[in-house]
C-alpha cells in the first residue's frame, strides 16, 4: 500500500514573528500536515524557537526542523531543545537534521567549513548521541568528534521512543545515514558546492533521483518499506503554461526543460497536473511528503485539499 500523501509549508522566508503564527494557523486550516523551518544565519527566526510559538497557536499541526544544521549546536543541547519541544506541542515534532551546507553561514559566523565527508561523520555521531539522550539511560560516547561522559537525557519526549527523526541531503553518504537511521528521509538537489545555483540542477533531475532512490534502498535493506521519503520542491505553481515554465526553469537550473519540469523539486501545471505529477512521483520514487515554499501556501492549497490524506 502506498503510504498516503501529506503537505508541509516551508515557512522560513517569513521573518516576521506574528506573520508567523498567523501562517501556522492557516496552514493547518489549510489542511497541510506541518509547518516547517530551515536553519540559516540569514534573515529568519530560529527553527526551533518559532516551532514553539506554532505549537501554541495550532492543535495538530506537525513542527518540523528541515533541517538543523549540525554544525551549529552540540548534540546534547539539540536533544534537550528537541525534548523539550515535544513535549510542550504534546508530540508533534519531526527532528530534521542536516551536515550543513551553506557555505556564507559558515564563513559569516567564522565557522570551520569542513569537506562533506567529515561533515557528515560529525552529523553520524550526533544522531548515535541524540537518539542516545532521547532514552532512559546514561549515554557514554567517546568519539572522533564529541564525546559524553554519561549523561542522562533531559526532559524526556513526549513521542516513544522519540520524536520522527528526520535526516535530509542529496549525495549518497548522507542518504546512506539517513536509510539506516532516519524514519523520514529529506531527498535534496546535492549542495556540495555551498550555494544553489545550476550547479545543483544535474543531481534534480529524475535520472538522478533515480540514483539517490537506489542508494536508499541498498543502505535501508528491510527497513526501506518503513520510511517516509519527503521532497523540497523549490518551484510550485498553479499555472495553465506548463510547457513555459519548464523552457525557462531548465536553463536557470542547468538542464533541459523535460528535466526541469519532471524534476521532483518543481510542480508547476493546472491542479489536475499538479495532482498527476505528485501521484507520479509517488508511484516511481515512493515521494509522498511534500513541502514547498510559503509563497505558494494559498495557490497550491486545492492540491494539498485533492490529495492530503490519500
Amino acid at each position: 500500500m502506498p503510504r498516503p500523501f501529506r503537505f508541509s509549508l516551508a515557512a522560513s522566508s517569513i521573518s516576521d514573528a506574528d506573520t508567523f503564527v498567523e501562517t501556522a494557523r492557516k496552514v493547518e486550516d489549510l489542511g497541510y500536515s506541518s509547518i516547517a523551518m530551515a536553519d540559516h544565519l540569514d534573515d529568519q527566526l530560529a527553527p526551533l524557537i518559532a516551532l514553539t510559538a506554532a505549537a501554541d497557536a495550532t492543535t495538530e499541526l506537525r513542527l518540523t526542523s528541515l533541517v538543523l544544521a549540525n554544525d551549529y549546536r552540540h548534540p546534547a543541547m539539540v536533544a534537550k531543545e528537541a525534548a523539550t519541544l515535544d513535549q510542550i506541542s504534546d508530540g508533534r515534532l519531526e527532528l530534521g537534521l542536516g551536515a550543513g551546507w551553506m557555505i556564507s553561514d559558515y564563513e559569516r559566523a567564522g565557522l570551520t567549513y569542513d569537506r562533506p565527508g567529515v561533515r557528515i561523520a560529525r552529523l553520524a555521531e550526533s544522531v548515535a548521541i541524540i537518539k542516545g539522550l532521547f532514552g532512559p539511560d546514561p549515554v557514554h560516547h567517546d568519539g572522533v568528534h564529541y564525546t559524553i561522559a554519561g549523561l542522562t537525557g533531559t526532559p524526556r519526549p513526549t513521542q516513544t521512543p522519540h520524536p520522527p527523526l528526520m535526516i535530509a541531503g542529496g549525495g549518497r553518504k548522507v542518504l546512506t545515514l539517513a536509510a539506516r537511521q532516519a524514519a523520514i528521509i529529506g531527498i535534496n538537489p546535492g549542495l556540495a558546492a555551498g550555494v544553489i545555483d545550476e550547479r545543483a540542477g544535474r543531481s534534480a533531475t529524475p535520472s538522478a533521483t533515480d540514483q539517490k532512490l537506489a542508494w536508499i534502498r541498498e543502505a535501508a535493506g528491510e527497513r526501506f518499506e518503513h520510511l517516509e521519503l519527503q521532497t523540497r520542491v523549490h518551484v510550485a505553481a498553479i499555472t495553465d503554461d506548463r510547457d513555459g515554465v519548464a523552457l525557462a526553469l531548465g536553463p536557470a537550473l542547468g538542464i533541459e526543460p523535460d528535466e526541469a519540469i519532471e524534476s521532483p523539486h518543481a510542480l508547476v501545471g493546472t491542479v489536475d497536473e499538479c495532482v498527476e505529477t505528485l501521484q507520479m512521483w509517488r508511484e516511481r520514487w515512493g515521494i509522498s511528503y511534500i513541502g514547498w515554499g510559503a509563497d505558494a501556501c494559498e495557490t497550491m492549497a486545492p492540491v494539498v485539499a485533492r490529495l492530503a490524506g490519500t
